[in-house]
């Protein structure tokens, strides 16, 4: 009976066998992934300029995530916290040939600690100052991707443990994240213009009137196109440009004062990739054109950059003026009118010359200095501050802190500093205009009072809607509805409004733009390799055991059959 039970209970093994076998092929197989969250990301900078390549070459991201405290991390998605972010970690990831880099940013700038916005800001030069082989993303931050990097870390930090067995446990049961981007390959945009606008006033009492130029690039800069914001730079730039546009038409419309000079507005594109529109303008105006403002009199060329802060007034110029010169006359106009009606603002003149070595322009009077009289007003005392190439330079202070002498994380435009400035820039603007000083009227009279103020609300209008898009020159066509709104506004108070449009030359070009800048990234959750490698050992043992038992059974069997048969007791 026995003899049979056995004979039975091993064909049943033997056909069972080919069973677990294919159930081994099955679970052995990769786990399916399981969509865990998808996020915006939003890709570096990529860009040609001068021949130089900089910023981030690939744009393709299918790869697991791991945080930079992982001992391994070559082929891995890289993520860091602007907390915890460094140029040490950063580069750490790239030497060990890091498959991408994910820097996660607070969704609100302002909560973060002065310090690490300002050394971030400082950073992001550095970034892009080389090209970078791998993708570096930016992923602003919500509830499940702080998860998602909480898991991360401590799946990384794991690996560091004293004891092997502990790492090899955590890895196998902890879950894993795999990055896997939905665009494709960035490529060079073709064609791609740049749009400039052009407004003017034209003054009275003849043809041959001096011209007064007032310029601004509205373009944004920062180490991600698409968290270009430029509030302070330059949107503070473009907000007076258009007040000051505001209050001249008015002064113009009336016969008594129609001043005898030209105004000439323009608003630059292109202004962070060495001043394109402007360039263009000049060329278009200079050597192409018969009739132009610019191939007459042209008193001076004012540029304004990053005028939305501080309480210092820099007039940058690559050579002082001469005496008895217009530009000389604003030079001096400027310190009567900081002096006298805000004494709270100190005014400086700084000398810096071209340095021809440089592949970047420092300021934008340095495009045409030597074919027109031209200097920039900025509240910056060097080019090389970090707040006018930040995407922290955002418009993300309460009104409530506005004045109340708070500190604030990173750039921003303080609203009664931007009128402030305005109102001086257009006092002492009038005084040349008018002849007022040389004419024995006093520097404390203020001109723009009453129905003539500068209006405060209209300047905030202006930068909440110059902030309420990312304004960089990869994103701004010509028929954005940022160029259309600008146009717009210069339609409102100035005649001859014109666009200038500049497109790269197609044999040598001085700008190539890329695209692919803004993607949707997906973390899709899966067990680690380690954890379907043990899975496999773990069954494949099983099956080798019973293996093992259905060839040996009769053996097995008589083992047992001694093991459990009844002790027969020895008289």
């Amino acid at each position: 009976m026995f003899e049979e039970a056995s004979e039975v209970l091993e064909n049943m093994l033997k056909w069972s066998f080919p069973l677990s076998l294919v159930l081994f092929l099955v679970l052995v197989c990769p786990l399916r992934a399981e969509a865990a969250h998808e996020f915006s990301v939003y890709r570096m900078q990529q860009y040609d300029l001068q021949g130089q390549t900089y910023g981030s070459r690939n744009a393709i991201l299918n790869t697991e995530a791991r945080t930079v405290e992982a001992e391994v991390l070559s082929r891995r998605c890289v993520m860091m916290r602007l907390a915890d972010f460094s140029y040490e970690k950063y580069q750490k990831a790239l030497r060990q040939s890091a498959g991408a880099v994910v820097i996660i940013l607070p969704q609100n700038m302002s909560t973060m600690p002065q310090d690490i916005v300002q050394q971030f800001m400082e950073l992001e030069p550095e970034l892009l100052a080389t090209e970078t082989i791998v993708p570096v993303y930016f992923a602003l931050e919500d509830e499940e991707l702080l998860s998602i990097y909480t898991q991360t870390q401590i799946s990384s930090s794991s690996q560091g443990s004293s004891s092997a067995a502990e790492v090899l446990l955590h890895t196998a049961t902890a879950n894993g994240f795999q990055m896997v981007t939905s665009g494709a390959q960035s490529k060079a945009v073709s064609d791609w213009a740049i749009t400039s606008l052009e407004g003017r006033l034209t003054g009275a009492g003849g043809e041959d009137l001096p011209t007064i130029v007032l310029v601004a690039h509205y373009d944004s800069f920062g180490v991600a196109p698409w968290l270009s914001y430029g509030a302070d730079s330059n949107g503070s730039g473009v907000a007076i440009l258009l007040e000051l546009a505001r209050l001249f038409s008015r002064l113009y419309s009336y016969k008594r004062t129609h001043a005898g000079y030209n105004l000439l507005f323009f608003l630059s594109g292109g202004g962070k990739f060495n001043y394109q529109g402007t360039k263009r303008w000049l060329e278009d105006n200079l050597d192409h054109t018969d009739s132009s403002l610019l191939q007459d009199n042209v008193a001076f060329v004012l540029c304004l950059d990053t005028l939305g802060n501080g309480d210092n007034l820099h007039l940058h110029v690559s050579k002082p003026p001469k005496e008895g010169s217009p530009q000389h006359a604003l030079l001096k106009e400027l310190e009567m009118v900081a002096a006298h009606q805000h004494p709270d603002l100190k005014f400086s003149m700084v000398h810096k010359k071209i340095n021809l070595a440089d592949d970047t322009l420092a300021w934008e009077h340095e495009r045409g200095i030597r074919r027109l009289p031209a200097f920039t007003l900025s509240h910056l005392e060097s080019h090389r501050s970090p707040a006018r190439h930040s995407i922290m330079d955002m418009r993300s202070v309460s009104s409530s802190l506005e004045g109340a002498g708070e500190a604030t994380a990173g750039p921003h435009v303080d609203l009664t500093k931007l009128s402030r400035n305005t109102k001086v820039i257009a006092e002492a603007l009038t005084r040349v205009i008018y002849n007022l000083t040389e004419k024995g009227v006093s520097g404390d009279l203020e001109i723009f009072t009453e129905q003539m103020q500068v209006q405060e609300d209209q300047l905030a209008s202006l930068v909440d809607w110059l902030t309420a898009q990312p304004r960089a020159a990869q994103l701004v066509d010509k028929d954005s509805s940022i160029v259309n709104t600008l146009e717009y506004h210069l339609n409102r108070y100035l005649k001859d409004v014109k666009r200038h449009l500049v497109r790269a030359d197609k044999r040598d070009p001085e700008f190539v733009f890329y695209d692919q800048l803004k993607q949707t990234m997906n973390a899709y959750r899966v067990k680690p390799a380690i954890f379907d490698l043990l899975l496999a050992v773990c069954i494949a043992s099983y099956l080798g055991v019973l293996y093992l038992a259905v060839q040996n059974f009769g053996f097995l069997y008589g083992f047992l059959r001694r093991v459990t048969a009844p002790r027969v007791k020895q008289h």
